[in-house]
């Protein structure tokens, strides 16, 4: 059991991170005026890859605020906020 428990911490620790990195590199896509270089391309696919499959369920039921000419996304909180209390559980658990 601590095998798992462990296996599950790591992962979910991982896929936390991959959602820093998608959300660092959203935030410098939109404040840039140029492309920047072609890493960050690479890396935002990834990460878009990787956490948009969690993402989208959730957006589908908790829809993008409207906020004057912008909307906040609150699925993506939904899902970081998730996956902080199910590292906790995890935790807590094994």
């Amino acid at each position: 059991m601590d095998l798992v428990g462990s296996l599950l911490g790591t992962l979910l620790w991982l896929f936390w991170l991959v959602m820093l990195v998608r959300l660092v590199l959203d935030w410098v896509a939109v404040a840039s005026t140029s492309g920047g270089p072609s890493w960050t391309g690479r890396v935002r696919g990834f990460a878009w890859s990787v956490t948009e499959p969690v993402i989208a369920p959730v957006r589908r039921v908790l829809r993008p605020v409207r906020v004057g000419g912008m909307s906040i996304d609150l699925a993506f909180t939904a899902v970081l906020v998730g996956v902080l209390v199910l590292r906790a559980v995890v935790a807590a658990v094994f």
